[in-house]
């Protein structure tokens, strides 16, 4: 009884505590957000990079020449793609916004013909009203994305200062990562820090690797498929839901959004398109993914929830990308302190 009641009153002096704490941090990771998106990014670039360097030195190449020669073959990769689709990617973009209003019309007029069938035939059912606010809404969020888009390109040119920090940082952190981590990890606890070291490794590397594969996949897949069917911008919209799928719960919403879209201008042609991406997203999510990620967070779909929200509100998309693998490794590591302070 005794001891119910210390529990009780420890977590009851704890809580403020903790809270404050937080709200601490989240003023300092505000303040501070430029110079830790670089430092995250860089550190999840020198983690994922990390991997072929490891394949190599196991073939008895050196870790130097491995880590140099994996850092420019990435660097080629991404500049090759960046030329070959980045100009794609804007052709369709552009022409995505221009034809959005014509799209956005021939919408509403479906709306209409189908209420103007449904009043004769008595049903109950008036679109009219619903069709105005429909239209406003999506004119209005056209202009937003708009405005958005052309922010983000004058940010990332106004940013390449920092693209090239990151760039520098990450090969420093492939080169001498270890020591940095271990000169961190030595400030814990002997038994902690194995714990923290193999929790955080397994959390990240399920976590992006597993994502960035099936991102991967069902980038692919859903162009390939768009493409066949013959649907508009099917290279954006198959890109746009691969990248989603970095996000949990995206790919859903990724599909209904271009099916969404592409009924707009072509009703039949949306509900096909429906079918065929909803069967190989389900494919892939039933078949490839347990496969690939299994179940490794433990998270409740609620806690993921709650987790991308402060994610996203901390750090935007870098928050979005990294929310569940940092709330799978709190969790992990409260229920290690739990189990480590009842048996010791």
């Amino acid at each position: 009884m005794l001891n119910l009641l210390n529990k009780r009153l420890f977590w009851f002096l704890a809580l403020p505590i903790i809270v404050i704490n937080g709200w601490a941090l989240l003023q300092i990771f505000q303040y501070f957000g430029r110079i830790i998106t670089i430092a995250v990014s860089a550190t999840l670039l020198s983690f994922l990079l990390d991997y072929p360097v490891l394949f190599l030195e196991k073939h008895k190449v050196k870790r130097p020449r491995a880590v140099i020669l994996v850092f420019l073959i990435a660097l080629v990769i991404i500049l090759v793609l960046g030329v070959i689709l980045i100009p794609l990617l804007l052709e369709q973009l552009t022409g995505f916004i221009e034809k959005f209003p014509s799209w956005l019309a021939s919408g509403n007029q479906q709306l209409e013909s189908f209420d103007q069938w449904a009043h004769k035939q008595k049903l109950p059912i008036n679109l009219t009203l619903w069709t105005n606010q429909f239209t406003e809404s999506l004119s209005s969020q056209l202009q937003d994305i708009t405005g958005d888009i052309i922010s983000f390109i004058v940010n990332t040119l106004g940013r390449i200062f920092d693209i090239l920090i990151t760039i520098i940082i990450t090969f420093y952190l492939m080169l001498h990562g270890d020591r940095l981590w271990d000169g961190i990890f030595n400030w814990l606890p002997n038994h902690l820090e194995i714990h923290v070291r193999k929790s955080l490794r397994q959390n990240f590397q399920n976590y992006f690797i597993g994502q960035a594969t099936l991102a991967c996949l069902m980038g692919v897949a859903m162009t390939i498929g768009l493409l066949v069917l013959g649907a508009p911008f099917g290279l954006l919209f198959g890109i746009g839901i691969g990248l989603m799928t970095l996000i949990p719960f995206g790919t859903a919403l990724g599909v209904t959004l271009v099916s969404l879209l592409i009924t707009l201008e072509d009703f039949w042609l949306g509900i096909k398109v429906l079918i065929v991406i909803v069967l190989i997203e389900q494919a892939i999510e039933n078949f490839v993914a347990p496969r690939i990620l299994g179940g490794f967070t433990g998270l409740n779909p609620v806690l993921i929830l709650v987790s991308l929200l402060v994610g996203a509100q901390v750090w935007g998309v870098l928050g979005l990308l990294i929310a569940v693998p940092i709330a799978g490794f709190v969790k992990n590591t409260v229920n290690y302190l739990r189990y480590y302070s009842e048996f010791h």
